[in-house]
């Protein structure tokens, strides 16, 4: 089933952020995105240079004709446009058992103001009946902390992106307490605009295929830091991340292949006059390439085989098990920073299931 997510933003004239990463991060994952623009904005990479609210009743006509013919599996808010629109919205959701993932959206990342307090205030309604809202630091400050938003009823995810150090931590917590945290290297880029609302948009779509929050979260992170690494370097400013580039990336996928090399230079070359581009280069023993499209393909002299990543390795190779395939090695986390288990086809062919993350195409020792 193709998971449909209404999206309820405003339009980003820039492609970097709002609509438009909403629905480029829905459609790369799987998934049919509906809309309903609450605000146009004429903006670009370095900055907010009018905005136009849609009147409310257009904003709810767009709710109802994408509903009452669609319909939709997860509801995703991004920027609202105004107190009248928040509140409109909340009150078309209220009994509704359609999910919410509410992005409240204050401030852009080139720091255009994109709410006013009025609208701020009217918050409160949505971020009590939705299954998580997203703020980063300052949008938690804005909304009145932590303390405040658990005692609306919400779940939040703390985004740790404005904070200061080499390290960023999402925080996922709840009346009881944190439920999980996530940590990873901070990427150094300008390239950062709409990861916001990348983010929500991801949880949306990956809680509409069916994935546990905690999972949904993670392969959302996931998805934006791709999207960061893979980003086309538009614009002066905080330039757009590149969502259309992370196609193969979201397990469970077959993604990988490795073929055997008698001599390296000779493969090397083949395989780059073939147009692919040189990743990892780990002479004269080892290589790897990227494909058009996210593949990738290496050469490696100890032999070959067909590659699976999969969600959650471990879970699956105890399925397979169950089911009666027998594992030549169980998951083991290697040194290339790949988790890996390997079993062999009825042919004989040899057939890895691994995770890897962002070590397939963007190891720290890419070239």
């Amino acid at each position: 089933m193709t998971p449909r997510v209404l999206i309820i933003a405003g339009s980003d004239s820039g492609g970097g952020a709002g609509i438009q990463a909403d629905i480029k991060t829905v459609t790369m994952l799987g998934g049919h995105a509906i809309t309903a623009i609450t605000v146009i904005t004429a903006q670009n990479t370095v900055g907010v240079q009018a905005l136009l609210a849609v009147p409310v009743d257009m904003v709810l006509a767009q709710i109802e004709s994408c509903l009452g013919d669609i319909g939709a599996d997860v509801v995703k808010i991004g920027m609202i446009g105004s107190a009248e629109t928040a509140g409109a919205v909340a009150a078309y959701f209220a009994g509704r058992a359609i999910p919410i993932v509410f992005d409240p959206v204050i401030v852009a990342t080139s720091g255009g103001l994109l709410a006013d307090p009025a609208t701020v205030e009217a918050f409160d309604r949505l971020i009590a009946m939705a299954v998580l809202v997203t703020p980063n630091l300052p949008e938690l400050e804005a909304l009145g902390g932590e303390d405040r938003l658990i005692g609306l009823g919400a779940t939040i995810l703390v985004k740790g992106g404005h904070g200061d150090g080499e390290e960023i931590t999402d925080r996922l917590i709840d009346a009881e307490g944190t439920r999980a945290s996530w940590s990873a290297p901070r990427i150094d880029t300008t390239d950062t605009h709409g990861t916001g609302c990348t983010l929500a948009s991801a949880i949306a779509t990956l809680l509409a295929q069916g994935r546990s929050l905690e999972n949904a979260i993670a392969r959302a992170r996931l998805y934006v830091r791709l999207s960061l690494l893979d980003a086309p370097g538009f614009g002066s400013g905080h330039g757009p991340m590149g969502q259309q580039n992370v196609r193969l990336d979201t397990a469970p996928a077959l993604n990988q292949v490795t073929v055997g090399l008698t001599d390296y230079e000779a493969s090397r070359s083949f395989y780059e006059t073939l147009g692919l581009t040189l990743i990892v280069d780990s002479a004269p023993d080892y290589a790897r390439f990227e494909a058009p499209g996210g593949a990738t393909l290496s050469i490696h002299r100890g032999g070959g085989g067909t590659y699976f990543e999969c969600d959650d390795l471990d879970a699956e190779v105890a399925r397979l098990q169950k089911a009666g395939v027998t594992f030549e090695t169980t998951p083991t986390d290697k040194p290339w920073l790949w988790r890996e288990a390997w079993t062999r086809d009825p042919a004989g062919n040899a057939i890895c299931l691994y995770t890897a993350g962002e070590g397939r195409r963007f190891p720290p020792w890419r070239v």
